[in-house]
C-alpha cells in the first residue's frame, strides 16, 4: 500500500485524520529522500573509489611506460656513443698503421740508399809498405764490402 492510498482511505473518514495523514505523509516523504540520498551517496562514494583505484593503477601503468620509454632511450644512446667511440678508435688505428707503413717505407728507402752509398764510397783497404834504402815498397788490397 502507497501514501496516497492511505491518505485517500483516511481523509474520507475523518478530517482532523487528514491532517495527520498530511504530516505522515511529509514524515514519510523525508525519510525516502534521506534514504535515497544516502543510496545515491553511496553509490558515489563507490564510484568515487573506484575511479580513484583506475586513476592509481593508470598512473602506475604510465610511469611504468615512461621508465622503459627513458631506459631504451639511455640504451640506444649508449649504444650509438659506443659505436662512435669505436669507429674513432679504428680510425685513429688507421691513421697511426698508416704513418707507420710510410715511416717503415721511408727507414727503407733511406737505409737502401746509405747502404749503396757505403758501399760504394767505402771500402776496406789493408796493406803493408817497407821503406828499403832509396824506394818505397807498397803492397794495397782493396776489399769492398
Amino acid at each position: 500500500m502507497d501514501v496516497q492510498t492511505v491518505s485517500s482511505a483516511l481523509s474520507e473518514e475523518n478530517p482532523l485524520a487528514d491532517e495527520q495523514c498530511v504530516k505522515l505523509e511529509k514524515t514519510a516523504i523525508k525519510i525516502q529522500s534521506w534514504w535515497r540520498g544516502n543510496v545515491v551517496r553511496r553509490t558515489l562514494l563507490h564510484a568515487a573509489l573506484g575511479a580513484w583505484a583506475i586513476q592509481c593503477w593508470w598512473r602506475s601503468v604510465q610511469t611504468k611506460m615512461l621508465e622503459q620509454r627513458r631506459s631504451l632511450a639511455l640504451k640506444l644512446y649508449t649504444c650509438q656513443e659506443w659505436a662512435v667511440v669505436k669507429m674513432q678508435a679504428h680510425v685513429r688505428m688507421w691513421q697511426t698503421r698508416r704513418r707507420f707503413l710510410q715511416a717503415r717505407q721511408a727507414a727503407r728507402i733511406i737505409q737502401s740508399h746509405w747502404r749503396w752509398h757505403a758501399s760504394q764510397t767505402r771500402g776496406v783497404i789493408r796493406g803493408h809498405y817497407e821503406v828499403k834504402a832509396s824506394r818505397l815498397e807498397i803492397d794495397i788490397e782493396i776489399l769492398m764490402t
